[in-house]
């Protein structure tokens, strides 16, 4: 059978700029007006905003792409979220007034004012885009995921060519229907930092806080081997050392610095997680029998490829930090985010053109780098 190819973009605020590049990459090597490489297509947070751009120019893959590059090349951190002085205080004082002394009617439990994104969304898609690639068979179903605050259920929205089942796991759904801005706004809405969406009768946050199994809606959605595109350090990295071959400052962690790491964990620890139980599984269903049948036993092999940043993104935003509007520099500058130690925080956050342009250009070099693998992989 034709192996049906799937693309996981992983969420991770203005880390997403990398997912840009890579894809940029695999434009070039592809042959001129080649069709969409990916049938199916898989984004959470940012990445999802990505994965529906791609997928709405589906039927133009290597326009799609450039489109893509300029909307991230062109970022500034106003066309996000408010960041001037008036947008910064207003929210923060709000924030700290109703979610902690409790004063005032309902506010938005976030600490930064994300509603322009709202506005450069409706602006930049296409989402009509998505059913005429349905229709012409360029894509066979792409797909977000948002978390339910009230269920605790990681829930994929897809939109797709066949009869796709929903399916029901452990805290994780999916659950067909038209795809709009508004699942983008709630599948990007990073707890505490953006305002969470309401989608029906539930609110809704990033799809990365509960999502145990990131390239599992891919699978559900009929694709037989994935690529995967990460915006961590590379999942395949030698061993750190151990703790006594490391030296310590001994210094107490800033805020920004512990943020950083709950943000690693909420965006990237679970995916590449599940990119070491599929190889662990894979693994399995070669040893097996020759008279058992891998797939009915539920572990035929899922072939994965990662392409994930040669370099650390937290050093690369340091050296960007000052490109932040001040507004929004004073506010980070208290946390620590500011500080090379708290940078992990500032890589989510730095939605600047020089920032994302040169994530742009790491994972266009990190895909050509790659580039036997992703041929092979492609068959191209």
């Amino acid at each position: 059978m034709t192996p049906t190819t799937g693309l996981i973009l992983s969420g991770g605020g203005a880390r997403a700029a990398y997912q840009v590049g890579v894809l940029a990459g695999i434009a070039e090597l592809l042959p001129a007006g080649a069709a969409n490489p990916f049938p199916v297509i898989v984004g959470t947070s940012a990445g999802a905003i990505n994965a529906v751009t791609l997928a709405s120019g589906a039927t133009h893959f290597g326009e799609s792409v450039q489109r893509l590059t300029a909307f991230w090349q062109n970022f500034r951190s106003h066309l996000v979220l408010r960041s001037d002085w008036p947008g910064v205080i207003r929210q923060a004082s709000r924030f700290v007034g109703h979610s902690l002394l409790g004063l005032g009617g309902q506010a938005p439990v976030a600490l930064l004012d994300s509603s322009p994104l709202r506005g450069l969304l409706q602006a930049h898609l296409n989402l009509d885009g998505i059913n005429h690639a349905l229709a012409s068979e360029q894509l066979r179903a792409v797909a977000i995921t948002a978390f339910g605050y009230e269920s605790g259920q990681a829930v994929t929205f897809y939109q797709g060519r066949d009869t796709i089942e929903p399916w029901l796991r452990h805290r994780r759904i999916g659950m067909p229907t038209a795809l709009t801005v508004e699942h983008l706004l709630a599948s990007s809405a990073i707890p505490l930092l953006f305002a969470p969406v309401k989608l029906g009768e539930e609110y809704f946050g990033d799809g990365a806080v509960r999502q145990s199994a990131p390239i599992s809606p891919a699978l559900h959605l009929g694709a037989s081997r994935v690529l995967v595109v990460g915006v961590s350090g590379n999942p395949q990295r030698p061993a750190p050392p151990l703790p006594t071959q490391r030296v310590f400052s001994g210094q107490q962690p800033s805020l920004a610095q512990i943020g950083g790491h709950m943000l690693n964990s909420t965006f990237i620890d679970s995916l590449e997680d599940d990119i070491e139980l599929i190889q662990r599984l894979n693994h399995l269903s070669h040893l097996l029998p020759a008279h058992l049948d891998a797939r009915r036993l539920g572990l035929a092999p899922i072939e994965v490829l990662v392409v994930a940043p040669s370099q650390p993104l937290d050093e690369i935003a340091a050296r960007h930090r000052r490109d932040l509007p001040a507004a929004l520099r004073v506010f980070l500058r208290g946390p620590g985010a500011t500080r090379t130690s708290g940078a992990g925080v500032l890589s989510y956050l730095l939605f600047e053109a020089s920032y994302c342009s040169e994530l742009i250009e790491l994972g266009r070099k990190d895909a050509l780098a790659k580039r036997r693998e992703l041929c092979q992989f492609l068959g191209l």
